[in-house]
């Protein structure tokens, strides 16, 4: 029997399936690993208030007691965060990566919950700066944080996400991606991936209608399983990039509010 590999989230729950933890646990199920999980926080979306995100951290202490199960058996073969909720979760993942040594590690900068256009927690939002960035062998910021981590505010254009790029590499990431998705004009879904020395610009036909919702986690979990199976940076950006479209082609209309991707749409479509 071959070897399975192990991939880590440390993320948040969305009960609708398509995000968070229920969408990286779905993806590195797809890339044929064997995923573990650290819960942040709980979000629910009030179907009577206009699907309005609440939000509600776990206390970091208990972050902390799952990680320490998770580590027991020693350093996955590649781990992300996504939504953290609270500094002391921020210093908590920041721990486990630095005492465990691990490598391979996708940071998704979750600043907001989809529908959402306010930063959940500015001080969450700068210890990801500080703390993760550095120890992050790829970020995966889409254009609303990466104007964040930046500093450059509102991005608009692809040499305003390369110039996010060139800054956030200079934060300690080792690899960026900047995500630009159905948020930029035209009729091309673009992201940009920085090496610190190259940049590389993937693009596909925006998708219509765009289920998209858990895109994002989708993404990010998706280099994950890349990583953990051996592939180059490039090759898992790449590949996850043809796993998210795949997944958005394949979605449906949940509700009024939301369409999910399908994480089975790479698989099922090939």
């Amino acid at each position: 029997m071959p070897k399975i590999m192990k991939t880590l989230t440390i993320a948040g729950s969305d009960s609708s399936g398509g995000a968070g933890i229920q969408a990286d646990l779905k993806t590195f199920e797809e890339y044929g690993t064997y995923g573990f999980s650290a819960l942040t926080t709980i979000v629910t979306m009030d179907p009577d208030n206009g699907w309005h995100h609440n939000v509600y951290p776990v206390d970091s202490a208990l972050v902390a007691e799952q990680l320490k199960t998770v580590f027991a058996g020693g350093p996955v073969d590649a781990m992300k965060t996504g939504m953290l909720g609270s500094v002391d979760i921020v210093r908590v993942a920041e721990q486990a990566i630095k005492s465990n040594q691990q490598k391979n590690v996708v940071i998704d900068p979750v600043m907001v919950c989809k529908g959402e256009d306010e930063v959940l927690n500015p001080e969450s939002a700068e210890a990801i700066r500080d703390l993760l960035l550095p120890l992050a062998t790829v970020v995966t910021p889409n254009l609303f944080e990466a104007g964040v981590l930046s500093g450059l505010g509102k991005l608009t254009s692809v040499e305003d996400m390369k110039e996010a790029a060139r800054k956030i590499h200079g934060l300690g990431a080792q690899n960026v991606v900047v995500k630009g998705g159905k948020a930029l004009g035209g009729d091309r879904a673009i992201d940009v991936f920085f090496d610190g020395k190259d940049f590389t610009v993937l693009e596909t036909d925006k998708i219509e209608p765009a289920y998209n919702h858990g895109a994002g986690c989708t993404f990010a979990a998706a280099i994950t399983g890349g990583l953990a199976n051996g592939l180059s940076v490039a090759d898992a950006v790449a590949k996850a990039k043809d796993f998210v479209s795949a997944a958005i082609r394949s979605g449906y209309q949940f509700n009024e509010y939301v369409g999910p991707v399908f994480h089975g749409g790479y698989r099922l479509n090939r």
